[in-house]
């Protein structure tokens, strides 16, 4: 049984997140529960380094989870055969032209060890509310002009916050994430917690507080 802290609980949508240092490490860097998916408080919650994830059924739980997962230019790390598909003419990358396609497409592939999905339908409306407000964007890859892959987040000045991603062809979620990060200007990729996938692409583990300076920095 997990003891929750009263201060955890967003009671009404003007109840701020708890300071960041009061996260649990177990889970892992859970940090708030309740309150609405609303631009405002999502907004909030990824300036202070919180995002959104739970299950459905649920209470919307918010973390911060310690370390972090990011992913910067330079640690980008491209194989020769990714390399020879980068300079093919296999895919075409497009911005924001299908977002809600993205983002169902993300909802409903099909993953290996994953039984369930943690976008729901108030998810998918929240994330493109903030797309419709300039917030969130997708990234998106294209074979024969049909949707085979690509990604979503949330864009906060320098910072792109990475929520999903999904390939429906082999390296057509890799060539996406290597668009976001060679021909934007985003500085840093949030990846959120660690995963074999994006580790394999040159994605680290930053301490919290370090992931935060960075943040303050960058936003």
């Amino acid at each position: 049984m997990i003891n929750i802290p009263e201060a955890f609980i967003l009671h009404s949508p003007t109840v701020p997140f708890p300071d960041i240092g009061l996260a649990l490490e177990e889970p892992n860097g859970l940090i708030a529960i309740g309150g609405e998916l609303s631009t405002e408080r999502l907004l909030s919650a990824y300036r202070q380094g919180i995002f959104p994830w739970y299950s459905e059924g649920e209470p919307v739980l918010w973390y911060s989870p310690n370390p972090r997962m990011v992913i910067t230019k330079d640690k980008l790390h491209i194989s020769k055969s990714l390399a020879k598909v980068l300079r093919s003419n296999q895919f075409e990358v497009r911005t924001n032209i299908d977002f809600a396609q993205v983002i169902h497409q993300c909802k409903t592939i099909k993953r290996k060890d994953q039984n369930s999905t943690w976008i729901d339908d108030k998810m998918s409306q929240a994330y493109t509310q903030l797309h419709h407000q300039g917030y969130a964007h997708s990234i998106e890859v294209y074979e024969d002009n049909q949707l085979v892959g690509g990604l979503y987040g949330v864009a906060i000045g320098k910072v792109f916050f990475g929520e999903s991603m999904f390939s429906c062809e082999s390296n057509a979620s890799k060539v996406a994430l290597a668009y976001l990060l060679q021909s934007t200007d985003y500085q840093l990729i949030d990846c959120q917690v660690e995963n074999p996938h994006l580790k394999s692409l040159g994605a680290f583990n930053v301490e919290r507080s370090a992931f935060i300076k960075l943040l303050k920095k960058l936003l």
